[in-house]
Order: structure tokens, then sequence, then C-alpha cells
């Protein structure tokens, strides 16, 4: 697993750069805030996530751990990908988009080439308490929007299941809430309201 890379940036592309270490050009992807950052023929130090799949294997640098460390978050996250990290990593700072999670900012993250409503809220809900700032009442609005709380036994018991929170609190929406805990989650895992 490559960690870092230490080079010379060769060439900078739209959308990522190529960083020359020891005769080897490695293709980078980054974000806006870093192709601003970057000169051609200076030396940086790039902090690597490589993302390997079937049909490609492609490498994302940053130039420190804390933006490394977003960027696998907002990826952790289900239906965001590797260009929908980067695209949201470019629509302002690091700080900037974790004050827009933690804030309950949906439209802040709608700015980013790639996330709808949906995705927006999904970040919120599944990144809120990783970002390391307090969470804002729009961000619990974001959670609470369905009615539902998320310290309810019966989203307990599914995220023992293996659900997301998200999918957890959405299972539970058309579930009467009057109903006991057992029943709740039997009807939430038939789909059935």
């Amino acid at each position: 697993m490559i960690a870092s890379l230490t080079g010379e940036i060769a060439e900078k592309l739209i959308d990522r750069v190529i960083l020359e270490v020891n005769g080897v050009g490695y293709e980078l992807y980054i974000t806006l805030f870093e192709y601003e950052k970057l000169e051609a023929g200076n030396k940086y130090r790039m902090y690597i996530h490589e993302h390997i799949r079937e049909d490609s294997y492609d490498l994302y640098g940053f130039t420190d751990q804390e933006s490394k460390k977003l960027f696998e978050q907002l990826i952790s996250v289900k239906n965001v990908g590797p260009k929908v990290g980067l695209a949201l990593m470019s629509i302002g700072t690091s700080a900037s988009l974790k004050t827009a999670i933690a804030g309950g900012d949906v439209h802040t993250l709608m700015s980013a080439k790639g996330v709808g409503k949906r995705a927006a809220e999904q970040l919120i809900v599944e990144l809120r308490d990783k970002v390391g700032l307090v969470t804002g009442a729009e961000a619990e609005e974001v959670i609470s929007r369905s009615g539902i709380n998320s310290s309810d036994e019966a989203v307990q018991a599914l995220l023992a299941l293996g659900y997301s929170e998200v999918d957890a609190i959405r299972a539970l929406q058309a579930v009467d809430k009057d109903l006991s805990v057992s029943e709740r989650v039997k009807l939430a895992l038939k789909g059935v309201s």
C-alpha cells in the first residue's frame, strides 16, 4: 500500500498531476485546491489514497493528512465514490466542508457535482459526529426530519443487523411508531408499512 510519495510535479493536467518519483511518473487525482497550490517543477510530498477496482487502479493525492482523512470519510458513505469525494472537497476548504457537514448545510453539499439532496443528507447523517466539529441544529433537523429518533431501540436493532443509520431510519419511516420494537423491526426488515 502506498502511503505517500515525494517527488516533483512533472505535469499539471485538468484534474490531476503527474508526480515524478525517481524516474517514475505517478498520475494523481487531486482537488481544485490542491491544483491551485501545486506548481510544476516543484517538489512535494503527497499523501496517497489508492482506489483499486476490477478495471482501474487510481491514486488520489493530498498535500496533508487531514485532507486525505476527510476524503476517506467522505467515500466511506454509501454511494459516494472517489470522484464525488473529490468534487465535494473542491467546493471549499476542508474546514468549510466539515462545517457544512456538521452544520447540516444541504445546499452547500449539493453544489458539488454528482451530489443530490439524498446524498447530501446521507453525508450529514453519517459524518456529522465524525468531522470533529459540534453538530449544528440544521444537521439535527436533517437527522430527525423523518420523525424517528436515532437512539430508538428499533433503529439500534437494525444497526446491529448491519444497516447504516440512514438505511435504518429510512426503513422505519413508514412503520407505525406505536408497535412494539420487535414488530417494528420485523416490518422494517420486510419493507412493509
